[in-house]
């Protein structure tokens, strides 16, 4: 493995404050050039899913290695493309979640769930089929769209480049912030924890279930709980709460409100996924827990309030046209912002865990998708072929061109002559 894969680990292990002489028990393997894109995906899919492993031989206080192989790695990331319910395969998104041509560029909608397709539907004045979306999106800008669906609870991003997203007020809010934060917020005393530890899962799709799965890996009692009238869409149910218990609580409802409040007293640590504030109302504060806040967009700046899914975040932070094009939009091979989050936010529990049983103290940590994607987009060492091209001037003209890629000590930088016009030297050895 190159000095990128053990890069990515330990600019992830430093941002969880973990010793970074633990970074040298990771070993990697397995078959390469998984997850192939133009964005160093399989990096921030190694890396995130090394610093879990090594999150959790720390909080063990185990000593052998922690092992990285890129198949089951590729494979997790894509996880509900090879699940199956009794032979059939899931549908991961449905026909109104998709790209769309804008008057003037392209749009992304995410309308998986009921309520937010009514909420597109009714953004566009549209009937619910494919066509008449497509007819009512293409006759607007796409920022228009991005406002209008949004304004009525719905999802939609409008496709912006790097540069276009750099601009951006949300942009820079997210570009100026740490991939992720870690708190000590009191100085509660070290918990007296006995039996399996009790996660409270709040979250929904795929970066926090993807973080209370790992938990219920290790062993955690994790206790997700829904709403009754918006349940998990069954397949990802399927897919992302494996270990895990699921409940159905009303926290308007009073007595479910005080069945919560019980649980929430008993926990050790409390993991959200909802958008900043939506859960403000139901007093989550607890001394000595370790709070996980996820979310699309981060806490801060303009769109603090947004909701958002990978798919959305891609295209926004102009991942999508990175991928593609501007004409032509792409994406990553794996919802890799979900993923990746998903395994840091595990190893930020567990690192909070263990930092909280030397030192005590109520601990908070928070994650956004847009600050991993900005990561995978910065952090990261990433190809650039021009590092490997030169220029050279000749009876063709100036000449851009490749370096050779033959080089050992002593040997040439460099061709000694550059092409000449075709069939215009002499017949004879050089000297001769």
């Amino acid at each position: 493995m190159d000095n990128t894969v053990r890069t990515g680990t330990e600019l992830l292990w430093s941002a969880l404050g973990g010793d970074p002489a633990l970074v040298d028990r990771v070993e990697y393997g397995g078959t390469s050039g998984l997850l192939p894109a133009r964005l160093p995906v399989m990096d921030l899919a190694r890396a995130s899913v090394a610093v879990a492993g090594l999150a959790a031989v720390e909080r063990a206080g185990l000593a052998g290695p922690v092992r990285v192989d890129d198949g089951a790695v590729a494979t997790a990331f894509v996880s509900e493309r090879h699940l199956r319910v009794d032979g059939r395969a899931p549908v991961s998104f449905a026909p109104l979640s998709r790209f769309w041509r804008a008057a003037d560029g392209w749009v992304r909608t995410h309308a998986n769930y009921p309520h937010h397709r009514a909420a597109l539907l009714a953004a566009l004045g549209a009937s619910d089929s494919v066509e008449a979306v497509e007819a009512a999106i293409g006759e607007r800008e796409a920022v228009d769209v991005e406002s209008a669906v949004y304004a009525a609870g719905g999802l939609a991003v409008a496709l912006r480049t790097p540069a276009e997203w750099a601009d951006h007020e949300q942009g820079r809010e997210v570009a100026a912030r740490p991939l992720l934060t870690r708190e000590r917020l009191d100085d509660a005393p070290p918990p007296r924890r006995s039996g399996p530890l009790r996660v409270l899962d709040l979250t929904r799709v795929i970066a926090g279930p993807i973080a209370t799965r790992t938990l219920a890996l290790l062993g955690a009692d994790v206790l997700r709980i829904d709403p009754p009238a918006n349940p998990e869409l069954p397949d990802q149910h399927a897919d992302t709460n494996v270990g895990k218990r699921t409940a159905a609580l009303d926290l308007d409802s009073p007595s479910d409100r005080r069945t919560f409040g019980e649980l929430l007293d008993s926990a050790d640590v409390l993991v959200t996924g909802y958008r900043p504030g939506a859960l403000d109302r139901f007093d989550l504060d607890r001394p000595g827990l370790v709070v996980a806040r996820l979310s699309a967009w981060g806490d801060y700046g303009p769109w603090a309030g947004r909701r958002g899914f990978d798919s959305l975040v891609q295209v926004a932070t102009g991942i999508a046209v990175t991928e593609g094009s501007v004409e032509e939009p792409g994406t990553l091979p794996a919802q890799a912002l979900d993923h990746g989050t998903g395994y840091l936010l595990a190893a930020a529990v567990l690192r909070s865990l263990t930092e909280q049983d030397r030192e005590g103290g109520t601990r908070l940590v928070r994650l956004a998708l847009a600050q991993t994607g900005h990561w995978l987009t910065h952090a990261l060492p990433r190809y650039e072929p021009g590092r490997y091209v030169t220029e050279t001037d000749g009876p063709l003209g100036r000449l851009r061109h490749a370096l050779s890629p033959v080089a050992y000590e002593g040997g040439p930088a460099g061709w000694s002559r550059p092409p000449g016009v075709a069939g215009a030297d002499a017949p004879e050895w050089v000297g001769a």
